[in-house]
C-alpha cells in the first residue's frame, strides 16, 4: 500500500478547492439572474459563495505560497497571492474566485498531465506480477512465489500472454515477446532456447521455461520503475530555472500593474494586469517536459537517474569516451592469421577451433566465431590438455596442436625466433602443428559498428569542440582505435585517478560528456557535467546521470536528440507562455480587459503551455542521425 505524502495530501487539497470555486460560482451566477434587483440583501446572497471560497480556498492557497517565500522560492504564482488579496479588497470577488481557481486547478492539471507524461511507466508497473511461477528442479513440478524471492539461477514458467518478471535465459519453448514497453520497437521478437528475456515483455501463445539471469530488484523492469519514482521525487535543475525566470517575470508584471494605476487612477487595471499575469504557465509546463522526456527515453531503453542531465547535455561541448566496451564491442575478434610457409590460413583455423571447442580460454570463442564464419568443419579431438601458464595442447587428425604465447615459444624455441612476425597492436596467439610454427593468430577489440559514423557527426550535428578517448588500455590499442576514428586526443594506460583529473581538468574548460561501462569509470562519471554509463553493472549504472540498457551509440545519439527536443519544448512553453501574458497584460493596462475576462485569458494560456509541454508523450521514436 502506498504511504500518503504532504505531495498527495495538497493535490487532495487542491482537487476539493477546485469542486468548491466551481461550485461557488455557478451558484453565484443562479442567485444573481434568480434575484436580478440589486438590494443590500439579494448582493449579500450571491457574492456570499464567493465570500466562502475566498476564505476557504484563497487562505490555503496564499499560506503555501508565503510558505514557499520564507524557503526562499520567489516566482510567478507570488502575483497570484496578490492578485487574491487585491481582487477582495476591491470587491473584485469572482476574479479572486476564478484566480484561486486557476491556482488549484493548474495545480490538479499538472498532476494529470505528469501522470499521462508517465503513462507508459505506469502501465508497466500495473502489468507487472507479483506472483509467478517457479520450477522445482528437483521434482519437476510447479509453484506459485512472491516475486521478491526469486533468485539467480530459479527457473521460471511464462504461461501464454503472461509478463516475463525478471531477465532471464530461454531454457525450453519456441515462442515469441511483445517487448515495445521497453525497446520501443513494434514487434514480436522471436525466443528460442538461448535467447534473451527482459522483465516487463509480453509472452505470446508459447510457454516458456527461463533461467533467471537477474534478481528482481536488478532487473530491466526495476530499473524502469526506480526512474519513475526518482524522477517525482527529485526536483529538475530546469524547474530551478523556471523558478528564476518567474523572480523575474513576477517583478515585471507588479511593475507595469502600478504604473497602470499611477497614470490612470484606476486600480481595477491594476488588478487586471495581475490576473492575466497569473499564474505563469512556466511553473507548470518545464516539469511535464521533463517527465515526458524521461518517459520517452525509458520507451528508448535510456535510464534517467539525474533529471538535470536533460538540461545539461545539448550544452556539452567536449566528450571524453572509454575504450573498452563503449566505443568498442569489450569482446576480442579474430582479425588476421599470419601463416608461415607451408600453412595454410584456414587449414590451421580449423586445427585450432577443433581444438578450442574444448577451451575455456577467453579467446576460444573469437576462434570458434571465425571458423564458423569461414563455415569450416570441427573435426574430432584425443588428448586435449589445457594446464594454467602452459596453454592448449591436444590431438587432431594424429596432428600434435599446441596454442600457446609468443614469450613461450621464445623460451621454448629460441633459434626459432626469427620465424615470429613483428608485434602487432592487440592481442596475439601461436599455433604450433607437429612442433612447427603455423601461424601466429591475432585478436583485437572491434570498433562498433556505429562508431566511426557516430563520433563523425558529433561536432556538426551536436556541435562538441572537442572529442577524446581514455583508457587503462595499453598504448598501441588505444592509439590504433582513435586513428580509425579520426580521434587525436587519446589517453592510454589511465587509472581511474587519472581519468578523474583529466576530466576535472576539462570541466573547467568547457561543459564534458564521459561515457564508460566498467566499475573504474564510476568515479570520472561522477566528475564530469553529464555522466552516461553503458550496460546495468550496479557501481557504474549508479554513478551515471543515464545509464544505456543497451550498449548502443546509436542509443546514445538518441539521448542527445531527447534531451535537444526537450529544452526546445521546455523554453517554447514557457517563453511562449510569458509573451502571450505580456500582450494580455497590455491590453488590460489600456483598459481592453477586466478581472474577470483577464483570469479566462490566462487559463487559457495555461491551457496552451501544458498542451505544448505534452508533446513529448505523442512521440514513440526518436530518430537518429546514425540509422
Amino acid at each position: 500500500m502506498k504511504k500518503n505524502t504532504p505531495v498527495d495530501f495538497t493535490l487532495r487539497m487542491n482537487a476539493i478547492i477546485v469542486g468548491l470555486t466551481t461550485g461557488a460560482v455557478i451558484l453565484s451566477l443562479i442567485l444573481y439572474y434568480f434575484y436580478p434587483t440589486h438590494s443590500i440583501l439579494n448582493i449579500f446572497y450571491y457574492q456570499a459563495p464567493l465570500h466562502l471560497t475566498i476564505f476557504l480556498g484563497g487562505i490555503p492557497l496564499i499560506g503555501q505560497i508565503l510558505l514557499k517565500m520564507i524557503k526562499g522560492n520567489i516566482g510567478a504564482d507570488l502575483l497570484a497571492a496578490i492578485s487574491i488579496i487585491a481582487a477582495a479588497i476591491l470587491g473584485e470577488y469572482m476574479a479572486a474566485t476564478l484566480i484561486i481557481f486557476m491556482l488549484s486547478s493548474g495545480q490538479v492539471f499538472e498532476s494529470y498531465a505528469m501522470r499521462r507524461a508517465s503513462s507508459v511507466l505506469f502501465l508497466l508497473a500495473e502489468r507487472m506480477p507479483s506472483i509467478i511461477h517457479r520450477k522445482n528442479k528437483a521434482t519437476e513440478t510447479v509453484e506459485d512465489i512472491s516475486l521478491d524471492i526469486i533468485q539467480i539461477g530459479d527457473l521460471i514458467v511464462i504461461y501464454p500472454h503472461e509478463v516475463c518478471p525478471v531477465d532471464g535465459v530461454v531454457l525450453t519453448g519456441h515462442g515469441s515477446m511483445d517487448e515495445s514497453y521497453l525497446t520501443g520497437e513494434p514487434y514480436q521478437i522471436p525466443k528460442l532456447p538461448g535467447a534473451r528475456v527482459l522483465s516487463g515483455a509480453v509472452n505470446g501463445a508459447a510457454l516458456l521455461v527461463i533461467r533467471a539471469e537477474q534478481k528482481p530488484e536488478d532487473s530491466r523492469y526495476a530499473n524502469i520503475m526506480k526512474v519513475m519514482q526518482e524522477s517525482e521525487q527529485q526536483r529538475p535543475k530546469m524547474r530551478r530555472l523556471a523558478d528564476q525566470l518567474g523572480g523575474i517575470f513576477a517583478p515585471i508584471a507588479l511593475i507595469s500593474a502600478l504604473i497602470a494605476w499611477y497614470f490612470t487612477g484606476e486600480s481595477l487595471r491594476f488588478l487586471s494586469v495581475l490576473v492575466i499575469a497569473t499564474p505563469c504557465p512556466l511553473l507548470i509546463a518545464i516539469p511535464i517536459t521533463v517527465i515526458s522526456s524521461i518517459s520517452l527515453a525509458a520507451k528508448r531503453g535510456i535510464i534517467i537517474k539525474d533529471p538535470t542531465v536533460l538540461e545539461r547535455l545539448p550544452l556539452c561541448r567536449t566528450a571524453i569516451f572509454d575504450k573498452t566496451g563503449t566505443l568498442t564491442y569489450g569482446q576480442a575478434e579474430l582479425v588476421e592469421i599470419i601463416s608461415t610457409p607451408g600453412f595454410q590460413p584456414n587449414f590451421v583455423l580449423r586445427l585450432t577451433a577443433s581444438l578450442e571447442l574444448f577451451s575455456k580460454h577467453p579467446l576460444s570463442q573469437a576462434i570458434l566465431k571465425a571458423a564458423q564464419k569461414e563455415n569450416l568443419t570441427l573435426l574430432p579431438v584425443e588428448e586435449i590438455s589445457e594446464l594454467p601458464g602452459q596453454g592448449l595442447t591436444g590431438k587432431v587428425q594424429e596432428h600434435l596442436i599446441q596454442v600457446t604465447s609468443r614469450k613461450k615459444w621464445m623460451i621454448q624455441a629460441p633459434d626459432q625466433v626469427h620465424l615470429l612476425p613483428p608485434t602487432k597492436p592487440g592481442l596475439e596467439c601461436l599455433v604450433l602443428v607437429d612442433n612447427q610454427l603455423s601461424a601466429v593468430l591475432v585478436f583485437r577489440d572491434t570498433l562498433r559498428s556505429e562508431g566511426g559514423a557516430f563520433i563523425r557527426h558529433l561536432s556538426p550535428i551536436h556541435f562538441f569542440n572537442k572529442i577524446m578517448i581514455t583508457s587503462g588500455d595499453r598504448s598501441s590499442e588505444v592509439d590504433y582505435l582513435a586513428k580509425e576514428l579520426g580521434i587525436t586526443q587519446a589517453y592510454s594506460n589511465q587509472s581511474p585517478e587519472e581519468k578523474v583529473a583529466l576530466i576535472r581538468k576539462e570541466v573547467l574548460l568547457a561543459p564534458t560528456l564521459f561515457m564508460g561501462d566498467g566499475i573504474n569509470d564510476a568515479p570520472a562519471l561522477t566528475a564530469a557535467t553529464v555522466g552516461i554509463a553503458f550496460g546495468q553493472g550496479s557501481i557504474t549504472a549508479e554513478a551515471g546521470g543515464a545509464v544505456i540498457l543497451e550498449s548502443s551509440l546509436i542509443k546514445v545519439d538518441e539521448l542527445l536528440h531527447i534531451s535537444i527536443l526537450m529544452r526546445k519544448i521546455a523554453l517554447q512553453s514557457a517563453l511562449g507562455g510569458m509573451g502571450l501574458s505580456l500582450i494580455g497584460m497590455g491590453f488590460a493596462a489600456a483598459g481592453y480587459i477586466p478581472p474577470v475576462a483577464g483570469a479566462l485569458i490566462q487559463e487559457g494560456i495555461d491551457v496552451l503551455a501544458i498542451l505544448n509541454a505534452l508533446r513529448l508523450t505523442w512521440i514513440s521514436t526518436v530518430r537518429s542521425h546514425l540509422e
